[in-house]
């Protein structure tokens, strides 16, 4: 098995990592702290421009053509320096792809472009509502059709990059009379048209610079041709990108885990106790081997399902485990690297507290740490069956 990266991939790698270390990570801690739309709107935009928002999507729609590979690869380096930012660039590579697999070519046309080239600032994944987390086949939003329009009624929760998404990719019910999860439709929905509003943003433990809001559908009207798919066929469309998206928020734990690890690796060989570096001490010293080892596992598990994802075969086990892995790992390395810090870690000066908190949240979205073992418990139980 040959692990090595092709020219092209370790090309795109180095450009993600020196784009986060010389314009994402100066400015990582203001973005936390203080917030600027303004800088976190254009640090998006230039990503665009680096073609970082379409990775896996086609050039004659603006797209990268990078691949699965490239886009784990890409989001791990982004998070290194800035999780609000990897998480935008994450949900809008779903957003595009999901666009790419499903939608017609007019829908292709119209949004693609715009998603990659940065012109709309994010893409929107309204599925989550308050009682469709984990189970998502109990959405309550509804979708019917009068005349030529859609009309849309409804609450999705949570969703990334909802005040400034350009389109929303938004799953409602239009069939009450068939079973939970099989009268469910996908549509393409504009920002700012009448009958959408999206609430303030919601005040988060982490990743801050990232807005998260409520999008509320009142009567929104919709043109018939905004139906992405097949009528009531949208729920299996949701299932599968979300195991894709589940390659992003691993690869967006692992760059934080990383990034926490390798301040405190630095940190140890600097700090002194009882005359000599406290890298010196044989107890620091396989708490940095574990965190390093659990990190490189989860790369391991990563790139296998984006590799089994980029050859077209199943994947959604391994996208399962490498998500599994990878968030409970970086969370576990994040702690680990603010005991190494010690009183200083606690400190709003050193990273460490941003990464602790950026973190969390990955064990959660996309499908709880439960979840992901539900779904690898369930694929190894199908393979026998």
């Amino acid at each position: 098995m040959d692990m090595t990266l092709t020219e092209d991939q370790a090309m795109i790698q180095d450009m993600a990592r020196k784009f986060a270390q010389t314009e994402l990570a100066p400015v990582a801690e203001k973005l936390d702290h203080e917030g600027d739309r303004a800088l976190f709107l254009s640090n998006l935009k230039s990503l665009a421009e680096l073609g970082f928002m379409g990775l896996n999507v086609d050039g004659e729609y603006g797209g990268a053509e990078a691949g699965t590979v490239v886009f784990s690869l890409a989001i791990t380096e982004i998070a290194r320096a800035c999780a609000s930012t990897a998480v935008t660039m994450s949900v809008t590579n779903m957003v595009a792809e999901v666009i790419q697999a499903v939608a017609s070519e007019d829908q292709k046309n119209q949004y693609l472009p715009k998603l990659c080239s940065g012109e709309y600032p994010a893409g929107g994944f309204c599925l989550t509502e308050t009682t469709a987390g984990s189970d998502p086949s109990n959405m309550k939003t509804t979708a019917v059709l009068d005349g030529d329009e859609w009309v849309l009624n409804g609450a999705k929760q949570f969703i990334t990059s909802a005040e400034y998404a350009g389109v929303f990719v938004v799953w409602a019910v239009t069939d009450k009379n068939q079973p939970r999860g099989k009268g469910i439709s996908c549509f393409l929905v504009e920002n700012n048209i009448p009958g959408l509003s999206v609430s303030k943003a919601e005040k988060k433990m982490g990743q801050h610079a990232s807005a998260t809001n409520e999008v509320l559908f009142e009567d929104c009207r919709i043109p018939k041709d905004a139906l992405m798919g097949e009528l009531n066929q949208g729920f299996k469309v949701a299932v599968g990108e979300l195991a894709g998206g589940r390659i992003g928020v691993g690869s967006l734990a692992l760059g934080i885990g990383q990034a926490a690890m390798d301040y405190a690796r630095s940190y140890i060989t600097e700090r002194q106790q009882f005359g000599k570096p406290i890298a010196n001490f044989q107890g620091l010293q396989w708490m940095l081997a574990d965190a390093f080892t659990d990190l490189e596992a989860a790369r391991l598990l990563l790139m296998n399902a984006a590799d089994k994802k980029a050859k077209g075969q199943p994947f959604s086990k391994e996208a399962s485990m490498a998500k599994l892995f990878a968030s409970e790992k970086a969370n576990k390395a994040c702690y680990t690297a603010l005991q190494l810090m010690g009183g200083y870690g606690y400190i709003k000066e050193f990273p460490l507290e941003r990464y602790a908190r950026d973190v969390r949240i990955t064990s959660i979205y996309e499908g709880t740490s439960e979840i992901q073992r539900v779904i690898i418990a369930r694929e190894l139980l199908r393979e026998i069956a």
